[in-house]
Order: structure tokens, then sequence, then C-alpha cells
């Protein structure tokens, strides 16, 4: 059995990134869970315990800021691509695939993950569920690998640039972070997702204020 998952789907800092976990149900921990019930630190020895155990296979894929910009794909599509990504990875011919839902359709996401999965040369079968990783122990097991991976890119950011907060627009620190960034350069960093609302908003009241000024 493969369980998909991705974590950094709405943040406006960062990729997103999509893990696949490879595994029967008895070779993974007990106390699985869906990686946002778990504490940082818990997340992080349960992702090293998956990828130091040689009954586990994980896969991970990462969609950068570039792609997300893209304004030829969106959100669903990405997602999409990025658990293919991952699952052809880890997948050998006819495994069973069980991803958390990227989509309002269950059975649509499904279909498209099978397809693009198919792309790759991963001949898999694919059930789709919203709330799997809450419900399936090895759909958890990849949202807990996703989480981890996405918070390392995160911490990664803000060795670059200070600190980023979460990266979530309804964080204050990422906001200020984005506000006084675009204040001093005139432009967004590299790390953001330009397209993001948050994004257009800060270049727009920048924009505002300079004109003001003048």
């Amino acid at each position: 059995m493969i369980g998909v998952d991705e974590a950094g789907k709405g943040p406006v800092l960062g990729p997103m990134v999509a893990a696949a976990v490879r595994a029967s149900p008895d070779a993974l921990p007990g106390d699985i869970d869906d990686s946002k019930r778990l504490s940082p630190a818990r997340r992080e020895s349960l992702a090293a315990r998956l990828r130091e155990d040689p009954d586990v296979t994980v896969g991970v894929a990462v969609v950068t800021t570039d792609r997300i910009d893209d304004p030829g794909t969106d959100m669903n599509t990405l997602t999409v691509a990025a658990q293919a990504e991952a699952v052809a990875a880890v997948a050998d011919a006819d495994d069973a695939v069980l991803a958390d839902a990227g989509d309002v359709s269950e059975s649509r996401f499904a279909d498209r993950l099978a397809e693009r999965a198919a792309d790759h040369g991963a001949s898999v079968s694919v059930t789709a569920e919203h709330g799997a990783d809450e419900r399936h122990a090895v759909v958890g097991a990849a949202s807990v690998i996703a989480k981890v991976e996405r918070d390392e890119r995160v911490s990664a950011i803000a060795a670059e640039y200070g600190d980023v907060g979460s990266g979530y627009p309804s964080d204050p620190t990422t906001r200020s972070f984005l506000r006084e960034y675009v204040r001093e350069h005139g432009a967004l960093p590299a790390c953001a997702r330009t397209s993001w609302q948050t994004c257009a908003d800060l270049l727009a009241a920048a924009e505002q204020s300079d004109l003001s000024e003048f």
C-alpha cells in the first residue's frame, strides 16, 4: 500500500511538498497521525523513524514557487502532479495507492492521479479520500514526511532572510516580513509566491505609497 499527501498548498512563501510512503500497515509506528495533530518534535521523530526503516520506502516531490506562479496551471493540477511524482518514486507495478484528495471530487482526483502516475511509468490503482491522513496510517505517514520536508524548506528560507514565520498569509510575522522586504527592496523575495493575492496587495500598497510620496 502507498499513502500520499502534500503539505504547503496554501502558504504565500516557499514550495509545496508531496510525499509518498510505501509500507505494509504493520511496518508503521502505532502512533502515526495526521501531521497537523502532532508537535513539530514528534513529527521530526516519526519522519526519521520512517526514513530509517528498511521496510518503508519514502518518495518526495517538491513544487517550486516558479511552478506555482506559472499562469498556465492551478493548485489542483499541481497537487496531482506532485503526488504523482512522489508515488512514481516508490511504486511497484499494480500497487494500490491511497491519497488524501486535493479536489472536491474524490473520484476525479483519484482518476487524475492514476493518469499522471502512469505518465511517470507507475501503473497503480488509486483511491482518494478527504481526510485520509486522519483515518489511514499510511497516509498519515506521508503527511508527516511532507510536513517535515516543507518545514525544513521554510527553515532554509529563514536562514537566508531572517524570521519569516510559518509562511501562511494569516501569519502576522509572515506578512510583516513581506511588507518590510517590499518596502526595502521594491520587489518580492524569491521565496514568495508572487501570484498570491497577499503579494499583489503588498505590491499595490507599496506603489500607492510611492505615488503619495512623489
